[in-house]
């Protein structure tokens, strides 16, 4: 909303250096500083209302008394992850030209799912019951949203020129067209059937995972801001036709904007840690976790980068599967054997290393780092062609 009225001012009384507004750079710069600061000085103040309301966290008896103990995490406030909303949104509002596609787009996907993981943890926290927000419900928000996003990148006139095209790593001028089923109908766009679907289990699949990831002291907001520098400069690029030419990539014009996006998640996540780093004084909960997926979930597949989320977000992928390996294993062996066996100590596989005796921060940084790596990797695949 700022940005549009500075557009009015420069475009009424001419003011020396307002022009300036107009770079995506200055913009995104400014969104990732304001982020920064709201996540900082409004998180102090969030923190100190959910523990005056005692929302804090309550962990299981399982949990406490199993191979990990996290009974000193107890009391904790939860429902951090307002932080990151309000830090995210709010920059965005200010400084992202919020009237184009990619803006309310991806504004709408992180409150929306943000809006989830808020009744989930309200139950959970305030209600005080243990089974939160049922499953069946969350799982419907993520399909709607995924509907959702599908039904726009597909049918919304600005997309219409790439709608059913993607990226495809590794191979030169070339495309993955999900409209192969055209083929057999002529003159028939068939690609939303095969789309749409792929869009909805991707936008499911990351709100998961990054909540699943969502288990150790600045693991999941760390993990988040790594992955959202990565997908700010595949935006950039993107909406770039310098960039996008000299990469021999797609340009999709008006994608740039989500760099103003990308900016200020990845400096809310960073803020967030300030507080959320170990020893945690508040846990970003459903509310953070759940948004967060959806927000790098629903920015991939705008710029159309959706192939390259299992190495860009291999931490959230890895930790997806080991939970599907453990869960897998243990229901098979006991159906054989009558007695369930697990390939880890416990799952997500964070806490097998955590069971194992390596302390929380050093495992988190450790995660981090590989993080880092693979989204310096992601970024050279660009070069791969």
């Amino acid at each position: 909303m700022l940005y549009y009225l500075i557009q009015y001012l420069e475009a009424r009384f001419e003011p020396p250096g307002f022009q300036v507004i107009q770079f995506i750079t200055v913009r995104a710069s400014l969104a990732a500083l304001t982020a920064l600061f709201l996540s900082l000085i409004v998180g102090r103040r969030i923190i100190a209302w959910l523990a005056t309301q005692q929302l804090g966290e309550r962990v299981r008896e399982g949990q406490a008394a199993g191979v990990v103990d996290h009974s000193h995490k107890a009391g904790t406030p939860t429902m951090g992850g307002l932080i990151i909303l309000f830090a995210v949104l709010g920059s965005t509002l200010l400084w992202g030209a919020i009237a184009e596609v990619y803006v309310w787009l991806i504004l709408v996907a992180t409150a929306w799912m943000g809006a989830f993981g808020f009744a989930d943890d309200y139950i959970k926290v305030v209600k005080r019951d243990k089974s939160g927000l049922p499953a069946r419900i969350k799982l419907i928000g993520q399909i709607t949203l995924g509907l959702f996003v599908g039904s726009v990148i597909y049918f919304h006139p600005d997309f219409s020129s790439f709608h059913n095209l993607t990226y495809l790593p590794f191979v030169a001028d070339e495309t993955l067209d999900y409209n192969w089923l055209g083929d057999l109908i002529e003159g028939v766009d068939l690609g939303w059937v095969i789309y749409i679907p792929v869009v909805v289990f991707i936008v499911t699949a990351l709100s998961n995972a990054v909540n699943l990831t969502d288990g150790l002291d600045g693991l999941a907001a760390g993990v988040t801001g790594i992955v959202a520098v990565g997908l700010t400069a595949l935006a950039y690029v993107a909406g770039n036709v310098v960039f996008s030419d000299f990469l021999n990539e797609m340009f999709l014009p008006g994608a740039g904007e989500l760099t103003v996006f990308g900016t200020a998640l990845a400096a809310a996540c960073f803020g967030f840690l300030w507080y959320n780093g170990y020893p945690a004084q508040v846990f970003m909960g459903d509310t953070g976790a759940l948004s967060l997926g959806a927000a790098v979930g629903t920015m991939a597949l705008m710029i159309k980068k959706e192939l390259l989320l299992p190495l860009l977000c291999a931490v959230f992928f890895l930790e997806s599967v080991s939970v599907i390996i453990q869960t897998s294993w243990f229901k098979y062996t006991r159906r054989k054997t009558g007695t369930g066996r697990r390939v880890f100590r416990m799952a997500p596989i964070h806490h097998h290393f955590e069971a194992g005796g390596t302390h929380e921060a050093k495992i988190v940084m450790r995660f981090w780092l590989v993080t880092a790596l693979t989204v310096v990797m992601t970024l050279l695949i660009l070069r791969i062609r």
